[in-house]
């Protein structure tokens, strides 16, 4: 009996073994086939790709409930519960496409609109495109978006700024959520304290903004805009090391106070403590550094979906860089040469809708930043605080959509040189009125006009005007013109006044620029039967500079001589970019830019120092929802750019050779609220020393001890500095990091 009942049990299980289902169905997409996409049970290895008519099969399913998922990149992913019992089961798909190009936007027009209706052309990168080439904070982060650089000026403690277009770091504005808290002393040193982690995304606008946002956004502006607590995961951590002895580790949480109060706590921690010397120059190859940022933000749920929020920041910095041997000890001597910053900042803003009938909310910021450096025996110490005010009102009437806006602006800054005799304090009052007149739903014109007073320059106005046209769903052009202007801030025009041994000569008061702007841009979408979708994105500028402020390095090689130009400075262009989805996981893009950035006085044309002539970003990815794996392929390049020589003597190169950085990077998502990412930077390792003698000058005399001058201060060429040269770092084009491994792990509550 027991062993008739032990065979009928073998004989159920092998039956049951037997009885394998599958499951079929059809995916398509406003009723069109969708080929190459997905499908696949969640939690197992079964799943298929859609063939050529949108169907798939997965076969030798068991019995039992799944989650069956389908997804194809560019649309929305469609997720079911299925129970398989005893019969086979046919589920379809219909997905929904998933339009980046409507999402919301704020930079362009100063209020929330669809990004294809906004007359300003405005590029939105969110955090899952710079997951694509992990970095500790957005600076590094930008060097993938086409006709954006971010732009190092020093080699020894990396100072930075942002080109955009060709045009230097000064003309490019930098907002956190919209508010001008990222200026000055900030541009310097802070735009490296931003770490990723608190980043929703980022909007960028190239071409003067002036007329919205004031002074310093001629050349464009970049919005950084962090997180709300109600799209963050409960809880957050990600953290990196790279094999040069990089650490970067991102924690935060969000938590519901009360009722009504939501908030986000995150903090940042980057290290790189790894002292690097593989030019042999004796100097550090990278900066050394040691930050720590913590960020919170509130989000208060009020009546009627006012707005409320208010979000604070503090950032410490303790960098180095310089001679090998250098310790703290040294610090501010004449012994060893180093480059010690250390860098204090908080900054609070905050966004609130006015309790009345009338849409009108009051924004607000104010920062803090003070620096104590010494770039070899020279200090400088300064104190930056910046406050902001502004009431905006949002007024419809019929077709006319009317944006009124005050601000007030507050200004203080004051170092220890002898540039700035007494504190530079001012307070800059602004009015701001825009009309958007919709003629229909194909044509939108924008209209206008911003008025600055400035007690030292006067009143100051602003004009600007967009137009909009869509031939039909699928095209959108865009014209927009207007007039800029910039205010100068020494410190932040050249800072290898301090860290290298020129001199800063002014000629004479120094009169704010002005520049005039035109840009076209056509943007159109292209899509395929089976399932391809392509955007392209082109856009044709061009900006005349008058009063421009260039440095001058040439006329002496000591100095470097400031004045208003005495003639005209332009910018011209043309971009390209094509967004591509090409099959199921895979999706890339290409951008190029070309552009002419040149100075013209007393009759004679120059090109502009550091500016390249061309470039090009891209991006490819492949997502394989089987095995869970994902693999980005990062890369830019430029084109040679005019570099600052010390004289007619000096043997490094005048200009700078077609260079490339590249990155590949393999993500695995296959466990339970974990990602596992790892790399490589820089596959070709390329750095600014290949086809160089040096890069830094009289590395051997950092303190021009040796060096010998004439009666004029012109250096005089002996057999140890033959060809008359004095310590300069400031000979650099692009980073001088090598090759490296980075590994990676992130995790998420939600």
């Amino acid at each position: 009996m027991k062993l008739n009942f032990i065979l009928l049990l073998l004989f159920c299980s092998f039956t049951q073994a037997q009885n394998m289902y599958k499951i079929n169905g059809k995916v398509t997409s406003e009723g069109s086939e969708l080929p190459l996409a997905n499908v696949y049970l969640q939690n197992t290895t079964k799943g298929a790709t859609s063939d050529k008519n949108g169907h798939f099969i997965i076969n030798n399913l068991t019995p039992g409930t799944y989650t069956i998922s389908a997804s194809f990149t560019g649309y929305t992913t469609q997720k079911k519960t299925i129970k398989i019992t005893n019969e086979d089961l046919t589920i379809d798909f219909d997905l929904n496409y998933n339009d980046s190009l409507d999402e919301v936007i704020i930079t362009g027009t100063l209020k929330a609109v669809s990004r294809l209706e906004s007359p300003v052309p405005v590029e939105v990168y969110t955090q899952s495109y710079f997951k694509k080439n992990p970095t500790p904070n957005i600076f590094e982060a930008l060097q993938n978006v086409n006709g954006v650089r971010p732009q190092l000026n020093c080699n020894l403690c990396n100072t930075g700024d942002i080109h955009i277009n060709g045009l230097e770091g000064p003309y490019t504005l930098v907002l956190i959520d919209g508010m001008p808290i990222v200026s000055g002393l900030s541009t310097v040193y802070g735009l490296s304290g931003i770490p990723n982690s608190l980043i929703e995304k980022v909007e960028i606008v190239k071409g003067p903004a002036s007329s919205l946002y004031g002074s310093e956004a001629v050349g464009g502006l970049i919005n950084v805009i962090t997180r709300l607590p109600e799209n963050t995961p409960r809880f957050f951590a990600d953290a990196f090391v790279t094999g040069w002895g990089e650490v970067n580790a991102d924690v935060g949480f969000k938590a519901r106070v009360g009722e009504k109060a939501n908030v986000l706590l995150g903090a940042n921690y980057f290290i790189y403590d790894n002292p690097v010397d593989n030019n042999n120059d004796n100097f550090t190859d990278v900066t050394l550094q040691d930050r720590i940022s913590f960020f919170q933000k509130w989000d208060f749920k009020r009546k009627n979906n006012r707005k409320l929020t208010v979000a604070g920041r503090y950032f410490y910095e303790d960098r180095w860089g310089g001679d090998m041997n250098w310790n703290p000890s040294y610090r501010g001597g004449d012994e060893v040469y180093g480059e010690s910053i250390y860098t204090s900042r908080f900054e609070l803003l905050g966004d609130y809708q006015l309790p009345v009938t009338e849409k009108i909310k009051f924004q607000f910021s104010y920062s803090d930043h003070d620096q104590n450096s010494v770039y070899g025996n020279t200090a400088y110490l300064a104190q930056q605080r910046i406050g902001f005010g502004q009431f905006i009102w949002d007024k419809t009437i019929n077709n006319h959509d009317l944006l009124i806006s005050t601000a007030l602006r507050y200004n203080y800054y004051n170092d220890n040189t002898t540039a700035t005799i007494k504190a530079d304090e001012i307070t800059i009052p602004s009015l701001f009125i825009q009309d958007e007149i919709d003629f229909s739903k194909k044509q939108s014109l924008l209209l206008g006009i911003r008025y600055d007073y400035d007690s030292r320059h006067g009143n100051i106005f602003t004009p600007r005007l967009a137009y909009r046209v869509k031939p039909t769903d699928d095209d959108i052009i865009r014209l927009n013109a207007g007039t800029g202007f910039r205010v100068v801030n020494l410190f932040t025009e050249e800072h290898a006044a301090l860290t290298g041994a020129r001199e800063v000569i002014i000629k004479s008061k120094l009169e704010p620029e002005k520049s005039l702007n035109i840009n076209l841009n056509y943007l159109k979408k292209l899509y395929l039967n089976n399932g391809m979708y392509f955007t392209f994105d082109t856009s044709a500028w061009y900006t005349y500079f008058t009063n421009a402020i260039i440095p001058d390095y040439d006329t002496n090689p000591n100095q470097i001589i400031y004045d208003n130009l005495n003639g005209h400075s332009i910018s011209k262009g043309l971009s390209f970019n094509v967004d591509a989805v090409v099959g199921s996981g895979i999706k890339g893009s290409l951008g190029a830019t070309f552009q002419d950035v040149s100075q013209t006085e007393n009759g004679e044309r120059k090109r502009q120092m550091l500016t390249e002539r061309y470039s090009g970003v891209w991006s490819l990815s492949y997502k394989n929802y089987a095995s869970n794996l994902t693999f980005d392929y990062t890369g830019n390049l430029y084109g040679p750019m005019r570099l600052p020589l010390l004289g007619d003597l000096d043997p490094r190169k005048e200009y700078s050779p077609t260079w490339s950085v590249q990155n590949i990077q393999v993500t695995y998502d296959g466990f339970h609220n974990f990602e596992v990412y790892g790399g490589i930077k820089n596959l070709l390792n390329w750095t600014p020393t290949q086809g160089n003698p040096f890069i830094i000058a009289r590395a051997e005399d950092p303190f021009d001890k040796n060096v010998q001058f004439d009666s004029q201060g012109n250096v005089i060429p002996t057999l140890d500095n033959p060809y008359a040269l004095t310590f300069d770092p400031n000979y650099i084009y692009g980073p001088n990091q090598g090759i490296r491994l980075f590994f990676g792990l992130r995790y998420r509550l939600h």
